[in-house]
């Protein structure tokens, strides 16, 4: 019980990155929104659920890989942070530039015809697997939750927690998105949020640069 309270607040801290992070659109839930709009809710799902498969499997990559690392290498951790740092405050930075843009989101239907359902998961796994910005995202929300010496099941939890996370949200904005009353909503608020984006990314990416965790 006493291991869970150590480690706890950074698994927390990489939840609130993550999901922060999706709340951002990318090209992934671009294509979502365009997908859901143009084509309809159950291959918008289907999409969803590709990516956040995608999703899946770039968090686990990147636990094994960390862990294999700071398994020969400690002192990797010092420097894993660092780079996690510097990279949240890149995404805050980015968030803040977007804040300041007046222009809306704008889903774009993806190229290359209609699809089946199993179509659209294998396009989405596609863009999030072939996403670089992925692997840097989860290289920094990994690196919040781990600590020197912290053991496997602490990134087991945080892989497991974002994936089911990934898909919960994902799948929500292919409901939500499917109906043109909500990207007007998100459109209204969009400033707001990635403001808030901004503050956040630039709050955990400080804290990440000074922890001598």
């Amino acid at each position: 019980m006493q291991q869970i309270s150590i480690y706890l607040p950074g698994i927390i801290l990489a939840y609130s990155a993550f999901l922060l992070a999706i709340a951002s659109p990318g090209p992934n839930i671009l294509a979502l929104i365009g997908t859901s709009m143009g084509v309809g809710r159950s291959s918008g799902v289907a999409l969803a659920l590709g990516v956040a498969t995608g999703s899946f499997l770039w968090a686990m990559l990147t636990v094994i890989g960390l862990s294999a690392l700071l398994s020969t290498y400690a002192f990797a951790l010092y420097a894993i942070k660092i780079f996690g740092g510097l990279y949240l405050l890149w995404l805050g930075y980015k968030s803040f530039k977007s804040a300041a843009l007046k222009h809306d989101i704008e889903g774009v239907e993806l190229s290359g015809g209609r699809r089946s359902l199993f179509g659209y998961a294998k396009r989405g796994f596609i863009i999030q697997m072939t996403n670089p910005k992925a692997a840097l995202a989860w290289i920094a929300i990994i690196s919040l939750g781990l600590q020197h010496d912290a053991p496997m099941w602490v990134g087991i939890v945080i892989v497991l927690g974002t994936f089911i996370m990934s898909i919960i949200v994902h799948v929500l904005y292919a409901v939500a998105f499917s109906t043109s009353a909500m990207v007007r909503i998100y459109s209204k608020a969009r400033r707001y949020i990635q403001a808030s984006l901004g503050a956040f990314f630039t709050f955990v990416g400080i804290k990440l640069l000074v922890s001598r965790d």
